[in-house]
């Protein structure tokens, strides 16, 4: 077979090429802001499509009566499970507060902390007054007021995902009412010449993100029933539905560490209840997240994931520390499918390992 020379026309187009990816990278990310809500939006349409398609079919009903009783009936799903998990643990919190009072009333003897506060204030007005008036205080408000700023803006950010959440939900809706238009025709932006590559990456991307989401989604239930069965054993407060909490976090990966956050207040509050040592409770819990999560790196990962994505157990540990160190957080989201991308795509276009095997099975034998 004749090789192709590389000639100042085609380094040129290549060039053209690279320079325009680029472009449409930095586009991207200067717009990133705005197009967060649809891209998330259309992961979900992707998710929630099945189930919109169901009810269509099922009941006879129209599409956007469809998708109203899709989310409807999902909304209730979420709502029964964080019913399951939030108020038990508030009132877990809450019982947590009762102790720490009832403590403070019986090792200082107080039986009004607002009374005791202020009898404190009244008996150190002086010392206050003079504190209020140093300069240590001055300092301290030239330290603090930029964490103050930061709040503020923390809380702006957070009343902008709020509308951003609304955004995303109309986007969700709009994509779902015309799904199979969108998809259908969404290759019309490209060339005709381009076409049958993108197609095919698509067809590419959208089978190993499913490989992908059914596969992370084992990988969540099974580490959310060992914690379960783990806080069971060890008798640590509301096992059941902190298991279960865990289990839902790791639908992102290595979100659940998270939950070590409530897992230190309940041990608190065990050991406040119980009369038993807290460092001993905690330290179970944390036996407990340590044994599973070596059970799920070492084991139910490289098995299941393996298994979906079609990489080798070794391969798709590497691929995890290589994105995350990467790409932090995010690079643990997108590693597997990513990568399983990357060596499909080098296998196609650099070794050509299919025109070998096309070869191969043309030949005729001997």
């Amino acid at each position: 077979m004749k090789e192709k020379t590389i000639t100042l026309d085609r380094l040129v187009r290549w060039v053209g090429i690279g320079l325009l990816i680029i472009a449409i990278i930095v586009l991207i990310d200067y717009l990133s802001s705005v197009l967060l809500p649809f891209f998330i939006a259309w992961f979900f349409a992707y998710l929630l499509y099945p189930i919109v398609k169901f009810v269509e079919h099922r009941m006879h009903l129209p599409r956007a009566l469809s998708i109203i009783l899709t989310l409807i009936l999902v909304i209730a799903l979420v709502s029964g499970i964080v019913y399951m998990i939030i108020p038990p643990m508030i009132e877990q919190f809450e019982k947590l507060g009762q102790l720490a009072t009832d403590y403070i009333h019986k090792s200082a003897h107080i039986t009004s902390i607002p009374a005791a506060v202020t009898q404190w204030w009244v008996d150190n007005q002086e010392d206050i007054s003079n504190f209020f008036r140093s300069d240590t205080f001055t300092d301290g408000v030239k330290t603090i007021m930029p964490g103050l700023f930061s709040v503020l803006g923390q809380t702006y950010s957070v009343i902008v995902s709020v509308i951003a959440s609304f955004i995303t939900l109309l986007y969700m809706f709009f994509i779902l009412l015309d799904y199979e238009y969108l998809t259908d025709n969404w290759i019309r932006l490209f060339p005709k010449k381009a076409r049958p590559f993108w197609q095919e990456l698509m067809s590419d991307v959208e089978r190993e993100l499913n490989n992908y989401i059914r596969g992370q989604g084992l990988v969540a239930l099974i580490m959310g029933v060992l914690f379960c069965i783990g806080f069971t054993i060890i008798d640590f407060p509301m096992a059941i539905g902190l298991g279960i909490m865990i289990g839902i976090m790791d639908l992102v990966p290595y979100l659940h560490t998270f939950a070590l956050i409530p897992t230190v207040l309940l041990a608190l509050l065990k050991s406040a209840d119980t009369g038993q040592n807290f460092w001993i409770i905690l330290v179970m819990a944390l036996l407990v997240f340590i044994v599973v999560q070596l059970i799920c790196d070492m084991v139910v990962t490289p098995k299941v994931m393996g298994k979906a994505m079609g990489l080798n157990p070794a391969i798709l540990l590497l691929s995890l520390s290589v994105w995350g160190a990467l790409l932090g957080f995010i690079g643990l989201i997108i590693a597997l499918p990513l990568t399983t991308l990357l060596i499909a795509y080098y296998q196609r276009y650099v070794t050509k390992e299919g025109e070998v095997e096309e070869v191969e099975e043309g030949t005729p034998p001997d």
